[in-house]
């Protein structure tokens, strides 16, 4: 672990043993922080602290501590006084008890903080309360005192390290009355899918992809101050009209949140493929339709052939050039010619002969 400034130094008291460790902080704040300034000059405005009795500025070194009674009286109180307060948890974390994390609630947790191993004797024990912990799958409920007064915490497991959460005294959070609706709204199966389909479409996400877009944004508009640009511009937010049809919301939301995660596009993709399809299906069926009645037109069609050869001068299509029609005429004069030769060959043939007396 890198070297990291503690900010308490104390022991973990656990049963019997006892454990040297120091106190870090295991969350930072990257926040962008403003100066106040005056706004005719650019000047830094500063706050000073004055004494009341005498009348003039003083120094930080020279400011303690102290508490004001209720007639007005100031009892000044010294870091020894609080050095020598009338508790074990003064320089100790007390373990009071094990419970299952699930016993928490999130509302109770306040700051973060890393306990790290006070030196080459704490590493055994260390150890024994982290695997101990890990086992059991349990948390270690402690009372410390910190900045003058005494907390509550959660030991818990993170890594290879042990952390603990400050948590809030049980009378510290409030009962959320009167925060829940008034009205009475009933909520059906249906909408309760939707939303189902909305989580499940929204589903998990890494956590470390996550990053501050507010300070991301206000860093540019201070780069481009410095620089003598304009700012950004805002872009347009997204208009939002009031939700009237809870269903609909809940639809458009699903189909949204699908099309951001390339669902959407694939969805569209086989539909339309589908239609496709469906599209040369149906033209197959209609080209093959003529085809099978090809056979049983066919003494219909002879019997128009003979008609037209009959016809001659009948043209079948009005679209059909003059030359056309000739030349089917002459086609069809053919056709009959050969037609009454292969007849007459065939009277020869089957006529018999007379026999000689």
């Amino acid at each position: 672990m890198p070297q990291v400034r503690s900010i308490w130094n104390g022991a973990i008291s656990f049963g019997l043993v006892s454990i040297p460790i120091k106190l870090v902080n295991a969350t930072e704040s990257h926040s962008i922080s403003f100066r106040q300034i005056h706004t005719e000059d650019g000047g830094r405005i500063r706050y000073r602290k004055f004494c009341e009795a005498e009348d003039k500025e003083v120094s930080g070194a020279e400011i303690g501590k102290g508490y004001e009674d209720a007639d007005g009286s100031i009892i000044p109180i010294t870091d020894e006084d609080l050095a020598h307060l009338p508790l074990p948890t003064a320089r100790t974390i007390e373990i009071v008890a094990f419970v299952p994390a699930d016993r928490i609630d999130p509302l109770q947790m306040d700051a973060a903080y890393y306990l790290a191993a006070g030196g080459a004797p704490a590493a055994k024990p260390y150890t024994l309360l982290r695997e101990a912990l890990k086992r059991s799958n349990k948390v270690a409920i402690a009372k410390f005192a910190l900045r003058g007064k005494e907390r509550l915490g959660m030991l818990r497991v993170v890594g290879d390290a042990i952390a603990m959460h400050g948590l809030l005294w049980p009378d510290e959070v409030r009962a959320p009355e009167g925060v829940a609706p008034d009205a009475k709204v009933t909520v059906n199966d249906k909408e309760l899918d939707l939303a189902d389909a909305l989580m499940d479409t929204l589903g998990e996400i890494d956590l470390t992809e996550l990053h501050d877009e507010y300070r991301e944004a206000l860093e540019e508009v201070v780069a481009a101050k410095a620089a003598g640009e304009a700012p950004p511009e805002t872009p347009e937010p997204a208009r939002g009209g009031k939700v009237l049809d809870l269903m609909a919301a809940l639809e458009k939301s699903v189909k949204a949140a699908r099309e951001s995660r390339g669902e959407g596009t694939e969805e569209k993709a086989d539909e339309k493929a589908e239609a496709e399809v469906t599209r040369l299906s149906a033209r197959k069926t209609s080209r093959s339709t003529p085809k099978q009645a090809n056979g049983k037109k066919s003494t219909s069609t002879a019997k128009k052939t003979a008609a037209s050869a009959k016809k001659p001068a009948a043209s079948t299509r009005k679209s059909t050039s003059k030359s056309t029609q000739g030349t089917k005429k002459t086609a069809s004069a053919k056709k009959t010619a050969s037609s009454g030769a292969a007849k007459k060959t065939t009277a020869k043939k089957t006529t018999p002969r007379k026999r000689s007396a």
